[in-house]
């Protein structure tokens, strides 16, 4: 059985990736949650995680004496491993576009993660107000996921990007969250593909543990304060 290695729920949009592709799937695994305390080298978080994997990081896919530390890795791994599931297209041409997207995704909207961290508990609408007017990166970034989306929407018909769940939902899952904690202006038909995301068993079962889990890290908080009673 595969272990998968994560942080909070709340915060880590890493993690939300490679265990929602996972849960969606019906692929069982083993969950290894490791707080996030600080990420200095003498802190919790990297005691555990600096032997398993080398960056030190979440996630991380243990298969036996495997192991894999990059989300689109885990994805190619993980699809490779379990080939019924079709996790990516089955077109080959579809199958490309998917992983361009995949990877786009992974080393840009740089503006978009930067200035809307994931944060599933909260309600950051009048900051994301603030961010839409201020920071025009975060409105090209959001301009290019509309066309993105907009486009495969239409050439495949939907309810997901490429018609059936695949990799490429599971990626940008965490986007989905940052466009509803900050209320971020989209377009109707953007905004039913981020509602049926948000509905996915396999994301509302993660929503549903951020919920729960009632940590709240400074650090992780660049818009809200801790409540504090007295």
């Amino acid at each position: 059985m595969f272990k998968l290695y994560i942080g909070n729920k709340n915060y880590s949009s890493w993690s939300m990736r490679p265990w929602v592709l996972l849960k969606q799937a019906g692929i069982a695994f083993e969950e290894v949650r490791v707080r996030f305390d600080s990420f200095d080298a003498d802190s919790e978080f990297k005691r555990v995680m600096s032997p398993v994997s080398p960056t030190g990081k979440v996630p991380a896919l243990v298969d036996g004496d495997l192991v894999v530390w990059d989300t689109l890795a885990i994805a190619e791994y993980v699809a490779e491993t379990w080939p019924d599931k079709q996790l990516w297209p089955q077109n080959a041409k579809a199958r490309a576009r998917a992983r361009s997207v995949c990877a786009e995704m992974h080393s840009g909207f740089t503006a978009l993660r930067g200035n809307c961290p994931m944060n599933i508990e909260a309600n950051l609408a009048d900051a994301g107000a603030l961010i839409w007017r201020d920071k025009a990166g975060v409105r090209t970034d959001v301009q290019r996921l509309v066309e993105m989306w907009s486009a495969l929407l239409q050439e495949h018909g939907g309810p997901m990007l490429f018609g059936e769940f695949t990799v490429a939902d599971a990626y940008f899952a965490p986007v989905c969250m940052r466009l509803h904690s900050y209320a971020l202006p989209v377009p109707t038909p953007i905004k039913a593909y981020v509602d049926r995301v948000r509905a996915l068993p396999g994301v509302k079962a993660w929503i549903d543990e951020a919920l729960a889990e009632k940590d709240f890290l400074d650090f992780e908080e660049p818009y809200r304060l801790r409540h504090t009673e007295g």
